[in-house]
Parts: structure tokens; C-alpha cells; sequence
């Protein structure tokens, strides 16, 4: 499934066929201790425990409906794991996400008796915990470069595999192979709180683990709050990510290693801590962290792109922000790196578990890394046979870069030193320094932080609000995403579009109010293309209550040109027209935009609608930059519900 590309006005009923311990029409829990062997459905009037490492074996496929809430014992640390060649359909949706945590967690939201819980899974409150139960791994079949396992070769081999961290039931726990375009499911607004239970020292389990992922797999709007370990690990393929949160993650946020060769879009780092342990294992260290081969002259290598990500560290003692170690060649685009305690470039060259570092055995130095084209890598005999199948993730630029991103309020003294060694702040990079601290300044809406704490003998100022939209030198970019299946042309700097929170609704942040949400009430649907300017953007701000006035505001669009609205929806049967909404309008109306590219509409809400009631917007222009001089259309699309 793909957000971006949803067709306007158009709502799709999936019928899910109950299957296993399905637990019949009222609610109960449902103890899950035994692997699934045969293809089940995990339904929403009922509630799941895990009580032990759970394996979905090969061949079977678990379906988990929308508002699922996985609660598992504390004292048992439940996991679940999906193997080679089985499948996952984690479902969530905006409204109803599927919440994969501990009782310690639910036992803090508020009583609500018409949930299977019994409580409301859209309340509760931060607490400091974590390992409270175990995680979910998935693994595949796409290639990895993994030289610990005996009989694995340096070169793209489908017979390589993978043993994966923290699960030790042997022919389970297998990953990677030769099929990039691996199918291992979907998982969707899916929010992971409290997990990471401890195998042995070194041997912890992830909030998401993903080995050998192919690129078929569908994971977005994924959130990861209050793990031990790493919230999400990528052990090589080319799965891409799209509208991830990583909230206090006691190592690193995002880790990839073993060849990772997929893109990620839209991804939020609020660096933290989750327990008061040792930094690794409960306090925050590296924002992201990306390996590339074990060892660094083993092909598949990490070659990857990482755009829009908003990326904020911890001032005092967090750890770097980008870590770099053994031939990872890593681009990121349209990002804001912000509130740095060490190193915004980070070059650890080695990731201390046997790897060799950069320029190994012929391979690229760091140097050369950052100054080689994307498509001319010297030959190497490890070398895979199809580099062009390969290595689809980058289509630009050089193997190393940062480029149309923000820098705002670093203040180690080293936190450039790497950074400008490298020459990102060249000018042709189009990268902002903004040199106040000021809040005024920030490239983001609102961040509000805690009294400095001491956890693990470093010293954390935890975030306690934040509002992550941009403002500033974030609000516009020079460059952007080129229109892909996996990409969206988002004319911006960092994580979040002018005005729309897409943490609103279905996270933890959002539920125990660190995020500061005004526009739960607006869901983006999407543009169908992309047009010269970027993707055009469409925001709604308001309550959408009777009397009370809303804004519709578009950006990025093409400027000094005309757009066209569209406007409809309402329950089925009962359809509203437009004029009831915009009483000027009957069905198509010109609207100018500015020089700019943008235009503002403000009204009142009309009296008379019931709470609950969608009303959709579209936003049209057409697009005479197309290629070979062909007009074509480009569109964004907007929901709201009234109140």
C-alpha cells in the first residue's frame, strides 16, 4: 500500500477472513504461548499477551486488525517474530493504531469500559521504564553482508545469512538471502512503547528489528518510545521506511548495518534516555548509526538516502548525531540536525565488532567517500555482479553527503569539526548554519525541555513538549525528493509540512501530550504528482466546531499561477455541496496563487453539520514545466472531520 499515491475520494473496505484465536464476539484476552503455524487474525474486541519469544513459522501469515493493543506481563517480556518466507498484515490506521506494549503501560491510561482494555489507549503518561516486554523482529530474504556466520562469502552471495540479535532458537532466527524484492508484509501506524528485553549484556532486542528486508515490505508511520536498545535496527536489504518517531531509546535511534540499501522518508529523533543504565543500555547514544559491510570490504555495502528527518540530540551529554563506520555511504537530504552534545558528523570508521573501517582492502577512504560520484565506485573483486540492481537508493550526489539541510544550536565545541573537515557547509550544498540559539530562530515550531536529570552518569534534559512543524530556514528547501514510489517530493526542510503534526492521533507522544498537537483534526491524503515546484501541499487548521473559523492553506504549488478547488464528502446518502462549506463556491473556482506559490483561506465553520462528518478537499493546478514540455496535472488532498 502506498499513502501517497491515494486516489482522492475514494474509501476502500478490506474484508479480513478470521482465522486462529480470534476469541468470538466479546471481549477477552488471549494468552498467546505457542508459535503460529497456520495463517491467524488477532481481532480488535479482543486484547494479546504474549508469553514467551512467539515465532510466526514460514508459510503462515498474521493478520492484526486495526486497534489491536498487544499488552504482555512484565515479569515475562513476550516477543514476537516473524520468520523467513512467513508473513505480517499489522494494519493500524490514524484512528486505530495497534499499541505493542506492556499492562505497566495501559495500567496508566484512563478507564474507559467500552475498550477491550478497559481503558482509553489514547491516554496515559510518560514514565521512565523500559524492557518491560520484548519487541518485534521481522526477517527476510534480500541480501546482507554478514562475515560472522561460518560459510558466508565477501561477495552479493543469496546464500548468506544472518543470525539475528536477541533470538536463540536456531533455524528461527535466520535472515537474508537473494530476493531484494522480498514481500515479509505490512506494518502501519503501529506504535512500540517499553520494550527491549535483555537477552544477556550485548544481546538485547530492538524496538523493531528488520533483517534482510526486501523492498515489497510496507512499514510506515512506525513509533518506537522507551526502548533499552536501538528503536529500530536494519540488518542489510533495501526495505524503505517512511513516518517513523524515535522517542528516548536507551543506545541508538535508527541503527543500520550489513548493507542497508533502501531510502527513508519523514523520520523524527528526539534523543533521551528510557532507564537510568549505562549509555548503550538505557541512555541514548548515537542519533543514527550506520554500519556497511561486516566486514567493510563485504558487498552488499550500506548505500542509502535519508530525506527529511528532523534529528534532535541531547545538548549536554547525548553522543553524536550521525555515526559513520566500515564503507557506509549514506546521503542525507532536506534535514534538521539540531541540539547536538557531540559530534553532528561523527566518523567512528570501526564499529568494534571486527569491522575494519574505511579504505580496507582497497575500498574507499572516508576522504574519498564524501568526494566520489554516487555511480562511479572504483571496481573491487568483491563487487557484486548486478551493482545496478543493487544500488537503486541513491540516483544522485556523492556516496557521502548532507546537503538542503539545518544546523541550529550545536554547541559541543567539536560538534563541526567533522562537518566542515568534509566541506558540507559548501555553499553548493545549499546547508543553513543558523548561528543563533535563540528559540526565535529554531527551524522548529516549540521545544520545551525538562530540569537536567543525571541517568547513567551522564547528564539528560529530557523533551517534554514539542511542536515539530517548521518555521524558518525549515519552512522551504532548494532541492527536494525526486517523485518515486518510495519518495515524496516535499518541498521542506525536516520531518513535518507546514501546519500538519502526522504525530496527531496515534502515538504515544501525542497521548501522554509531549507532542503538541493542533491539527488532529486534518489528515494529508496525499499528492498524485509531483510538479516542477516539489509536491504541492494543502493544510487545514481549526476544530471544525460550529461557529468557530478554519484556514485552508496551500504551499509549495506552482506560483503566480491558477488553482482550482474541489470540494465534497459528507456520511454516505447525505452528501454536503460546496457552498455549504464555501458559500462563494458551486463547484469550481480559480483562485490565484502568489508569487509564492501559496494561498490562505479562512472561514467560519457552518452550523448544522453533525460531529463526525468527512468533508474532503482538493487542490488542482496544472503543471506546465512537465517533461518534453507536456501539461500535466498535479493535486493534494485534505480531510477533515467536524466536531
Amino acid at each position: 500500500m502506498r499513502i501517497m499515491g491515494t486516489s482522492f475520494l475514494r474509501a476502500v473496505a478490506v474484508g479480513v477472513g478470521l482465522a486462529g484465536l480470534t476469541g468470538g464476539a466479546s471481549a477477552a484476552e488471549i494468552l498467546v504461548g505457542a508459535n503460529i503455524a497456520a495463517s491467524t487474525t488477532w481481532t480488535k474486541n479482543n486484547t494479546y499477551n504474549l508469553q514467551q519469544q512467539i515465532y510466526v513459522l514460514p508459510g503462515a501469515t498474521l493478520t492484526i486488525e486495526e486497534g489491536v493493543v498487544i499488552a504482555s506481563d512484565t515479569n515475562i517480556g513476550g516477543s514476537l517474530a516473524v520468520t523467513k518466507g512467513a508473513k505480517i498484515m499489522a494494519c493500524g490506521t490514524k484512528d486505530e493504531p495497534i499499541i505493542w506494549t506492556s499492562k505497566a503501560d495501559v495500567a496508566t491510561w484512563a478507564v474507559d469500559a467500552s475498550h477491550p482494555t478497559g481503558k482509553d489507549p489514547k491516554t496515559g503518561n510518560l514514565r521512565e521504564g523500559c524492557q518491560e516486554w520484548g519487541n518485534l523482529t521481522i526477517m527476510g530474504c534480500a541480501y546482507i553482508a554478514e562475515n560472522g556466520v561460518g560459510g558466508n562469502v565477501p561477495t552479493c552471495d543469496a546464500n548468506n545469512i544472518g543470525i539475528m540479535e536477541g533470538l536463540t532458537d536456531a533455524g528461527l532466527n535466520e535472515y537474508g538471502g537473494g530476493d531484494d524484492q522480498d514481500d515479509s508484509g505490512v506494518v502501519k501506524y503501529c506504535s512500540f512503547r517499553y520494550g527491549g528485553r535483555v537477552i544477556a549484556l550485548t544481546n538485547e532486542l530492538n524496538g523493531l528489528s528488520l533483517g534482510g528486508i526486501g523492498q515489497e515490505t510496507d512499514i510506515h508511520h512506525i513509533e518506537i518510545l522507551n526502548n533499552v536498545d536501538d528503536g529500530i535496527e536494519v540488518w542489510g536489504g533495501c526495505v524503505c521506511l517512511r513516518w517513523i518517531s524515535i522517542w528516548n531509546i536507551g543506545d541508538d535511534s535508527l541503527d543500520i548495518d550489513q548493507g542497508w540499501r533502501g531510502v527513508a522518508q519523514f523520520g523524527l529523533i528526539v534523543q533521551g534516555f528510557s532507564c537510568d543504565a549505562d549509555q548503550g543500555s538505557g541512555v541514548g547514544d548515537n542519533a543514527i548509526e550506520t554500519d556497511g559491510a561486516e566486514d567493510s570490504d563485504w558487498q552488499p555495502v550500506t548505500t542509502c538516502s535519508i530525506y527529511n528527518f528532523t534529528v534532535i540530540g541531547q545538548p549536554v551529554d547525548g553522543d553524536g548525531l550521525t555515526a559513520w563506520r566500515d564503507n557506509a555511504r549514506v546521503q542525507y537530504k532536506n534535514c534538521i540536525f539540531m541540539d547536538c552534545g557531540e559530534q553532528v558528523v561523527r566518523f567512528d570508521n570501526i564499529d568494534g565488532d571486527g569491522g575494519s573501517g574505511y579504505g580496507h582492502n582497497g575500498t574507499l577512504s572516508w576522504a574519498d567517500t564524501w568526494t566520489t560520484a554516487y555511480n562511479a565506485v572504483p571496481a573491487h573483486a568483491n563487487d557484486c555482479a548486478n551493482p545496478g540492481d543493487i544500488y537503486k537508493a541513491q540516483t544522485s550526489g556523492n556516496l557521502a553527503q548532507i546537503v538542503d539541510s539545518v544546523f541550529f544550536r550545536n554547541q559541543a565545541a567539536s560538534a563541526y569539526t567533522e562537518a566542515v573537515a568534509r566541506d558540507v557547509f559548501n555553499p553548493a550544498n545549499n546547508n543553513v548554519l543558523i548561528a543563533s540559539i535563540l528559540d526565535a530562530d529554531s527551524p522548529i515550531m516549540k521545544l520545551t525541555r525538562g530540569a537536567p536529570v543525571v541517568k547513567g552518569g551522564k547528564t539528560m534534559v529530557p523533551v517534554t513538549c514539542l511542536d515539530p512543524r517548521p518555521k524558518n530556514e525549515a519552512l522551504t528547501s532548494v532541492c527536494w525528493a525526486p517523485e518515486t514510489e518510495w519518495l515524496t517530493s516535499a518541498r521542506y526542510r525536516g520531518a513535518f509540512m507546514k501546519d500538519l503534526n502526522w504525530l496527531c492521533g496515534w502515538t504515544a507522544t501525542d497521548a501522554y501530550g509531549l507532542s503538541e498537537d493542533t491539527t488532529c483534526n486534518w489528515s494529508d491524503l496525499g499528492g498524485q504528482t509531483a510538479g516542477t515546484n516539489g509536491n504541492m501541499t494543502m493544510t487545514g487548521l481549526g476544530p471544525l466546531t460550529a461557529g468557530n473559523p478554519y484556514t485552508i492553506n496551500v504551499c509549495n504549488g506552482l506560483p503566480s499561477t491558477l488553482a482550482f478547488f474541489i470540494i465534497g464528502g459528507g456520511a454516505l446518502g447525505a452528501p454536503f455541496k460546496c457552498g455549504v462549506l464555501w458559500p462563494t463556491l458551486d463547484f469550481l473556482t480559480p483562485l490565484p496563487l502568489d508569487a509564492n506559490g501559496e494561498f490562505t483561506i479562512t472561514l467560519n465553520w457552518p452550523v448544522g453539520i453533525p460531529a463526525g462528518i468527512p468533508l474532503y478537499w482538493q487542490c488542482i493546478q496544472t503543471d506546465n514545466g512537465a517533461p518534453s514540455g507536456k501539461k500535466r496535472l498535479i493535486s493534494n488532498g485534505l480531510v477533515g472531520f467536524s466536531q
